[in-house]
């Protein structure tokens, strides 16, 4: 064959959109580009910050070795016909910062951030991560106005993997072996499930003690805030960018994972109209299908209080942007 004559097939490579050039976004760009998943191309409004992030990313390919492209912008013009577009945007709660604050700020950035990149990509698929996640990953579901199956919040994954990972720590084994369940609200109210949490199949419930174990669930709901105490001035961003990189691998390549996630209820586990974590099958059509567990009562009441939680929190947002509209 004649290689300087030969000109290469047009294809269409998978394109994955991240809103949010933080530490969580930039981490989630090099999780997917250095596992060769997808183009990456990072947006943010800072100048000059994800174009940055992209070079330094990119320059590092002849050690990573993956042919994956990545763009930084400030441009949602540059993120179009993405397969997959994830909002980090926002910003984490600073001193002195009500959470009525907390949540107008980051409502409108979301807000924004959707209808800008819904323009761009009307086919895509959304996952959400900014805080507080169940809630913005509603207001990005009316927003974008998609059906309910391709837009979701990156949640219950990364509490579960918390739940993997504290008990591994505990029994001394591989976290190869261990699988945790986390359903409800990414928060408090979060709904760790012993029952369904296993080590080689074997339930914790059969390997740990009651007191055990709700201390490791205590430590899985105060997860995220245990790492913003030390840090102090962030919060944590690798085990998040992992997470979104599970989903974002899950639905690009069709593997039907069945992972938990922050999904539209329509009567599953008698909840409507509220996005909450339940263990969700990814494909490449998005939320394939919601995986109804077999619950105690008890279970089934922290999740009913964790989605009332949420379901609160949606009427509190809106409340509060319609409240800023009519002042504009």
């Amino acid at each position: 064959m004649n290689y300087t004559s030969y000109i290469p097939p047009l294809c269409n490579p998978t394109r994955v959109a991240i809103v949010g050039a933080g530490k969580v976004g930039s981490t989630l760009a090099q999780r997917i580009a250095e596992r060769n998943i997808a183009d990456v191309v990072l947006l943010d409004v800072v100048e000059g910050m994800p174009q940055a992030i992209a070079l330094d990313l990119t320059q590092a390919r002849g050690l990573e070795h993956h042919d994956c492209q990545i763009i930084g912008t400030n441009d949602y013009a540059d993120t179009a016909n993405s397969d997959i577009v994830v909002i980090s945007a926002g910003k984490p709660r600073q001193p002195g910062m009500s959470r009525d604050e907390l949540m107008k700020t980051n409502a409108k950035i979301v807000l924004e951030a959707t209808k800008q990149a819904i323009a761009y990509s009307p086919d895509a698929i959304f996952i959400v991560i900014t805080n507080p996640l169940d809630v913005m990953t509603y207001l990005t579901w009316q927003a974008s106005g998609l059906p309910p199956h391709r837009v979701m919040g990156m949640a219950g994954i990364l509490d579960s993997a918390r739940f993997q990972t504290f008990i591994a720590m505990e029994l001394g084994v591989s976290i190869v072996d261990v699988k945790g369940m986390v359903l409800g609200s990414h928060g408090e109210l979060m709904v760790p499930l012993p029952r369904y949490s296993t080590v080689s199949g074997i339930p914790i419930t059969e390997l740990l003690d009651a007191a055990t174990i709700d201390r490791l669930i205590e430590r899985t709901r105060n997860g995220g805030g245990e790492i913003v105490e030390l840090m102090r001035t962030g919060g944590a961003y690798f085990a998040p960018a992992s997470s979104t990189c599970e989903m974002v691998e899950s639905i690009l390549f069709n593997q039907s994972r069945l992972v938990p996630a922050a999904a539209y209820l329509q009567g599953e586990y008698g909840l409507k109209d509220v996005f909450i974590g339940v263990p969700c099958r990814l494909g490449c059509r998005g939320i394939e299908s919601i995986l109804e567990l077999n619950l105690t009562d008890s279970e089934t009441t922290a999740l009913h209080i964790s989605a009332e939680s949420v379901r609160h929190n949606i009427e509190f947002a809106n409340q509060l942007l319609a409240a800023t509209s009519h002042k504009c």
